[in-house]
């Protein structure tokens, strides 16, 4: 997968457009992800992506970076082997396009807005 844009609110990948936040693994996109407390990131919203078991988590916190990455999160992803990347989404969307370059096996969480 490669993320070819992001503006506010809207993200493309390979063509499709998503206006909702998103996760994106190499092989497909995941619409519509919500987390269970809006704008904080719990283990939970990310169930999908520890099935995966990336090596590296590439986090789009948002626009302005309103999505937080509690400590407890990033500490217990670090903890399974999973590199954590945080960013604006504006910053983090390339992030992700480098690691897939570089061969990892990456998985991009994006909050479009905020």
């Amino acid at each position: 997968m490669r993320i070819e844009s992001y503006s506010f609110g809207v993200m493309k990948v390979q063509g499709s457009e998503y206006r909702g936040d998103l996760i994106v693994f190499p092989d497909k996109v995941q619409s519509n992800w919500w987390r269970k407390e809006g704008h904080s990131l719990a283990m939970e919203d990310l169930n999908d992506v520890l099935a995966f078991e990336p090596e590296v988590l590439v986090i789009g916190k948002g626009a302005s970076g309103l999505m937080k990455v509690p400590d407890s999160t990033e500490k217990t992803l670090q903890q399974k082997g999973i590199e954590v990347i945080a960013a604006d989404t504006g910053q983090a969307w390339s992030i992700f396009n480098e690691q897939m370059e570089k061969g990892k096996k990456v998985v991009g969480a994006f909050h479009l807005t905020c």
